[in-house]
Parts: C-alpha cells; structure tokens; sequence
C-alpha cells in the first residue's frame, strides 16, 4: 500500500506543544489533513512521507495559535480617541457617548475586520468578544477565517442596538439562529458588569446559558470603585453578588478580577470559573494589578486578553503575554512568578479550556484542529537562541509572526494577509476616523 499523502506538512526548527510545560520537540513535522493533526513526525520519519504542500520553516518556532480571551474588537475604530482617562469617566463621558453616535451594524463589521487583521498579524487564531450587532461580528470572522466567539452585550440601559435587557437577549438569540452550524462562530451571553446588569437579568442570563448551553463573558472586580460602589447599593462585593445569583460556574468568563480577597480566589477555584487577565488595559486605566500567581496557584483557570483597542491600545497577544509574566513579577517581587512556559500555556491552552474547546485547539497534539502559528527568530533581535520558549514571550515581537493557519487554512503567510485586504482596512479606518471626527468625537 502506498504511503498517505498529506494535505499539509509543515516542518519548524522549534515546536512548542503546550502538552507539557517547556516541552520542544527539534526539527519535528506537522501532518495535517481536513484541518486535522494528524501526524507528528520525527526528521527521520517525515523524510519518506510525501503532501500536496510541504512548508520548511527552518528559524522559526511553530506553537499553537494565541487565544485572546477578551476583547472588543470593533471598539478598534476608537482607537486613540479617549486616552489617559479613569475608567468611569473613560467610559462614561467619552466612549458611551462616541458609541451612541457611531455604533451600527457596518461600524462593527469594518471595525472588526480591522481588529481581525492586526490580531492574526500578531498570531491570535481565536477571538472572545463581546460588543453589539452579533451578525456583522459574526460575518467578520467568517471573512476573516477567524475562530469567533460572539459575545452578546447585556445592558439595562438604551444603545443603538436595544432599548432594554430583555431586548438585548431577544435580538442576540434572534441573530445567533443564523450563525447556528458555523464551526467556527459560537456566540456567548456577555452581562457588561455587575454594575450595568440587574439582578433579575442575571437570573435570566444563568436560565438561559443552562437550557441553550452558552457560555457567560462579564467584566468582574475590574475596579477599586466597583467595589465600594456595590458595598454601598447591595451591601456585598460584587463577585459574593453573583454568587448569589448563580453566576459563577465553569460557564463563567470573568474579564479583569483585578481586585481579589483570598476568599474570592477561593470560590473562583471551588466553582470552577476562568478569569481573562489584561495586563495591559489594567495598567492603562490605572485599575491595578490582578493577583494572577495567587489564582494560578489556587487552580483557577487564567488566560489572557487584550482588551478592546481603545483601551489598550494594541490588540498584540504576543506583547500581553510577556506583560502577563513580567507584571506577575513586579506585584509579587518574586522573578520565578507566571514563568515563560506558563505564560504561553496562558495564552494558549488555558484560554481554549475557558472556552470549552480544549478538545479542538490550545495546543499541539494529534487529533487537534490545526490552529497554528510560525515565529521567526531568524532575526537580530532573538539572537543568538539559548531557549526559544523564552524567546517568544520576553524577545520575539508581533511582526516576527510569519505564518498563521486556523483549522489549516492560512490566514497569513511571510507576513501577507490570506483572507483580508491590508491596504482596503487601512482605507475603511481613514474613513471612518473622518466620519467620526464630522459629528463630534467626544461628549
């Protein structure tokens, strides 16, 4: 019988599996079929095997694609617009009334096919957002190739897109009929925050999630003030709240966790939730710095996000990565706090359990889909090369990234996009800053 004949193989210097910790396997292949791992193979064995496109990628690593935990990534076209601002104020006087005038269905398409490109651009394989018209959300990242999730924004309050939270819920579940058998669309229930969300919507957003099997993605604990604020109208912590309300599940995303006692690490543990860290927007809003050595070490399930763009204002997995472990060592004065390896596990496969597709992608292993990327350490800045784990989290840069592939397909390859137009985004956010700035760019 003659041998198989591969869809794709392709052969790195370095392969960073993510299936143990620090684990590289040297001048090994990839065998993909239908999307599919379906080989790892030795030099000596990928030697006698033959595929329809063999790709050598002899300086670089190849490693599981970047899972971005929280963003939202329309907000790109806000980019710059309001910075250097207290949260509140940031989003109260400055974003909320920017998004009240802009915000529709072809704002959040164009801003999320912009937010695509600089994220497969910086290795992100996988988005969990959570924003408003879920259908051009959805679109984009089918344009994209992109492995979505589509969060659905919760309020009690009016935007463009709903009067109401019971409005909100009807128009999401209304949208997500037409996206239901996409492989690569899922979309989640997203409460904004304890501060934004009532307790009765919370009840219906834990009934919902249980009989339609979403998951839930809220901001949590992201503020000092969010705290005193609810101490004063509820008489509780936010995250004791939510318990109350059935909230905290292994359903349950929580965005930020900045502000932590050690009782709350202990019941995000003993329920099993997931906390999106975003080092990089915490800073930027000056709301802290999130406890994230004291969760990992209580088993609490952290990945990593960016934030939205106008927040950030980078959507660079990469650079939050190495943020995520450098910050973790400065708010602990510990240099052995969230170490390279960890780190990576963060932004890979700790991020796929969160979204309950650990099964599919966060690491390589056969039978996996092929969500895959390529950096380059062919370059001066990585020179020479002791550790390529510790290259790519605290030396390689986004535009080291050369190759990407979500389920096989390329995405991007020697930097060029596959799926997106460079120069017609970069034309779409020209646009759109001069609309934005004809009506008025802040309050």
């Amino acid at each position: 019988m003659p041998p198989p004949v591969f869809d794709l193989l392709i052969s790195a210097r370095w392969m960073i599996t993510v299936e143990q910790d620090g684990e590289i396997l040297k001048d090994y292949s990839i065998a993909i079929n239908n999307g599919v791992i379906v080989a790892l193979l030795k030099p000596t064995e990928s030697a006698s095997v033959t595929a329809k496109q063999h790709i050598r990628l002899d300086n670089h690593v190849l490693m599981p694609g970047l899972i971005n935990l929280h963003g939202h990534s329309a907000m790109t076209l806000l980019r710059g617009l309001a910075d250097d601002k207290a949260l509140m104020d940031w989003l109260s006087n400055h974003i909320w009334p920017a998004e009240g005038r802009h915000v529709q269905d072809e704002f959040v398409f164009d801003g999320a096919l912009i937010a695509m490109a600089e994220m497969i651009r910086s290795g992100t394989t996988t988005i969990n957002d959570m924003y408003f018209y879920h259908g051009a959300m959805a679109r984009a990242g089918l344009a994209a190739g992109m492995r979505t999730f589509v969060g659905a924004s919760i309020l009690e309050f009016p935007t463009n897109y709903a009067n109401n939270a019971d409005e909100y819920i009807s128009r999401a579940l209304d949208e997500r009929r037409a996206f239901l058998g996409e492989e690569l669309i899922t979309f989640t229930l997203a409460p904004h925050a304890p501060y934004t969300v009532s307790d009765d919507t919370f009840r219906k957003v834990v009934m919902l999630a249980e009989e339609e099997d979403m998951l839930i993605h809220c901001h949590i604990h992201e503020s000092a003030g969010e705290i005193t604020d609810s101490l004063r109208d509820h008489h509780q912590r936010p995250l004791a709240r939510l318990k109350a309300l059935g909230l905290l599940s292994p359903r349950l995303i929580a965005a930020h966790m900045v502000h932590l006692n050690d009782e709350e690490i202990e019941l995000a543990a003993r329920h099993g939730i997931s906390v999106a860290h975003n080092p990089t927007s915490n800073m930027k809003l000056a709301s802290g710095i999130a406890r994230i050595p004291q969760l990992l070490a209580a088993g609490v399930n952290v990945g990593i996000g960016t934030d939205g763009a106008a927040s950030n204002n980078k959507l660079d997995m990469l650079a939050e990565t190495r943020m995520a472990a450098l910050l973790a060592k400065a708010g602990t004065l510990d240099p052995t706090a969230v170490p390279a390896a960890t780190a990576i596990r963060m932004a890979t496969l700790n991020g796929a359990q969160a979204l309950g597709i650990a099964d599919k992608v966060g690491s390589i292993k056969v039978g996996k889909q092929a969500d895959l990327i390529a950096i380059d350490l062919a370059t001066i800045e990585t020179a020479p090369i002791f550790d390529p784990i510790s290259h790519v989290v605290y030396a390689a840069g986004r535009e080291q990234v050369s190759h990407v592939w979500v389920k096989g397909q390329n995405l991007m390859s020697e930097r060029k996009l596959a799926t997106l137009d460079e120069q017609q985004l970069i034309a779409s956010g020209r646009s759109w800053r001069e609309r934005i700035l004809a009506k008025g760019p802040k309050a």
